[in-house]
C-alpha cells in the first residue's frame, strides 16, 4: 500500500529528522520520501492528533499459547493485539503444548504468524520439553527461525548442562536466555519477602532466590564464554552484579518487565492475583533501582512479559492462581509515568539490536517498520481497552500517560 503519514514528529535519536515534524510517504512499505510537506496524489493519507512516530518496537517476552493453550490467546488475535499495542515484532515464549523444543514446532509457530503486520520470532525450549535434563535441538531451531534459547521462568539447575549449552551455541553464534530462580530458597514463596507480604501473611521469595542463580550463571558465563541474556530481573542486587559483569566484559545482557519498573508490592492489599507474576513485585527500595538500571544503561531491555492466563487459572486463592499478568496493551501508557519518552523508546527498541542484528532508522529509502503514537494522552486503563482474549491484566484502572495508535510494518497499517 502506498500512504503518507501527515505532521508526524520523529523520535528517533539516530535520524536525522529527530524530533522534527515532517510528512513520510511509503510507497511498497519503503520509505521513498521526508519533507515538512508532501503532496499525496494518488496515496492514501493518516493524520492523527499529536501524531509521533519512532522506529518500530520489539517486545522480547511474550506468551499467547498457541498451540495447546488457544483458551488463553491465538496467534492471530495475540498479534493484532501487539500491533495495535505499537509493537511491530514480538519474541515469542516456548511455554506451549507441545513446547517449542524443536524445528518443527519453530516452524508451525513462523506459519501460524505469516502474513501478520506484527513479526513473530520463537525463542526455543534451552532443554527438552522445558523439562531441565537434556538439551534441546538449539542448531536445528535456530535454522527454523528461533533467535534465542531458554526456558520460560525455569531456572536451569543442573550447572553443567548450562555451561555444555553455553559452550555448544557458541558454534552458531546462539543466546541463551538464563531465568534466574532458586526453587528452593522461594520455596512456597508467593510475593516479595518484606513488610507488605509480612502485613498480609502471604508467604515471602526474598530476592536471594533471584540473586544466588544469577551469580552461578555469571560465573558459568564467565568460564564458558558466549552469550547470555538474563530476563526479567528484580532486585537491586541483581542490577549491581550485571553491571560488574558488564564492567569485566562479559556477553551479558538483561531485560525487566513493565510491571516490576511501575508497580510494587503495596498493590497486594486486596489479595488481588492480577498482581501475583513472576519474579513478584518487589518494594520501592528494588523498584528504584530496576528504574535506576534502565537510566544508567545496565538494563538493556523492557518487556512487557506479557502472559495470558485464562480466568480459571486467576480466580482462585491467591496461594493456588497462577504467576503472570497480560501487558500489551498497557505497556507504553504505564511506562511513560516512571521514565522517559526517549528512554522507553528506546528500551523498547533494543531487543531488536540484541536478537534480530537489525538497526533500522527512519530514512529514505529504508524499509517501514513504524511504531505510531501520541505521547502526552492522558488517560484510565479499563477493560474495554483490553484486546487480549484473556483479561489478566495488573493495569485495569490504572492512570495511563501517553497512548499507542498502532504501526505500519510488513506493508500493512494496523490502527485502533
Amino acid at each position: 500500500m502506498n500512504i503518507v503519514i501527515k505532521n508526524a514528529t520523529i523520535v528517533d535519536a539516530s535520524s536525522q529528522f529527530h524530533q522534527k515534524q515532517v510528512d513520510i510517504k511509503i510507497e511498497n512499505g519503503i520509505i521513498t520520501e521526508i519533507f515538512p510537506e508532501i503532496n499525496h496524489g494518488n496515496s492514501d493519507t493518516l493524520s492523527l492528533e499529536n501524531l509521533h512516530v519512532s522506529s518500530g518496537w520489539m517486545d522480547a517476552s511474550v506468551s499467547f499459547g498457541e498451540p495447546g493453550f488457544e483458551d488463553r490467546e491465538t496467534i492471530d488475535n495475540g498479534l493484532t493485539t501487539a500491533a495495535k499495542s505499537g509493537f511491530t515484532h514480538i519474541a515469542y515464549q516456548p511455554n506451549t503444548s507441545p513446547v517449542i523444543d524443536n524445528q518443527s514446532i519453530v516452524s508451525f509457530v513462523k506459519s501460524k504468524a505469516a502474513y501478520h503486520a506484527t513479526s513473530l520470532h520463537p525463542i526455543g525450549a534451552f532443554t527438552k520439553n522445558q523439562e531441565g535434563t537434556d538439551l534441546s535441538e538449539m542448531f536445528d531451531m535456530q535454522n527454523a527461525g528461533a533467535i534465542a534459547f531458554g526456558d520460560y521462568k525455569k531456572s536451569i539447575t543442573n550447572a553443567n548442562l548450562l555451561k555444555i549449552g553455553l559452550q555448544y551455541v557458541q558454534d552458531f553464534n546462539g543466546t541463551v536466555i538464563a531465568f534466574c530462580n532458586d526453587a528452593t530458597i522461594k520455596g512456597k514463596g508467593v510475593v516479595h519477602e518484606g513488610i507488605a507480604s509480612t502485613k498480609l501473611g502471604l508467604k515471602g521469595i526474598p530476592p536471594l532466590a533471584e540473586e544466588v542463580v544469577l551469580a552461578r550463571n555469571l560465573f558459568l558465563l564467565e568460564y564458558t564464554g558466549g552469550k547470555m541474556h538474563i530476563p526479567t530481573v528484580s532486585t537491586a542486587q541483581s542490577v549491581a552484579m550485571i553491571k560488574e559483569a558488564k564492567a569485566k566484559g562479559l556477553n551479558v545482557t538483561c531485560s525487566v518487565a513493565v510491571h516490576n519498573l511501575v508497580l510494587t508490592d503495596e498493590v497486594l492489599t486486596d489479595f488481588d492475583t492480577r498482581f501475583k507474576v513472576n519474579p513478584p513485585l518487589r518494594d520501592t527500595f528494588h523498584q528504584q533501582a530496576l528504574i535506576n538500571g534502565v537510566l544508567d544503561g545496565t538494563i538493556d531491555v523492557i518487556t512487557s512479559d506479557h502472559c495470558a492466563m485464562d480466568i480459571e487459572h486467576k480466580k482462585m486463592e491467591f496461594d493456588m492462581a497462577k504467576d503472570g499478568t497480560i501487558g500489551l496493551e498497557s505497556a507504553f501508557g504505564a511506562l511513560l509515568t516512571k521514565l522517559p519518552l526517549d528512554v522507553v523508546v528506546e528500551k523498547f527498541q533494543a531487543a531488536k539490536y540484541l536478537f534480530l542484528k537489525e538497526f533500522n532508522t527512519i530514512k529514505v529509502g529504508q524499509k517501514a517498520d513504524l511504531t505510531l503514537f501520541d505521547p502526552s494522552k492522558e488517560w484510565t486503563f479499563t477493560k474495554t481497552d483490553i484486546l487480549s482474549k484473556s483479561k489478566n491484566s495488573a493495569f485495569l484502572n490504572h492512570k495511563m500517560k501517553g497512548f499507542v495508535y498502532g504501526i505500519y510494518h510488513n506493508n500493512k497499517l494496523i490502527i485502533k
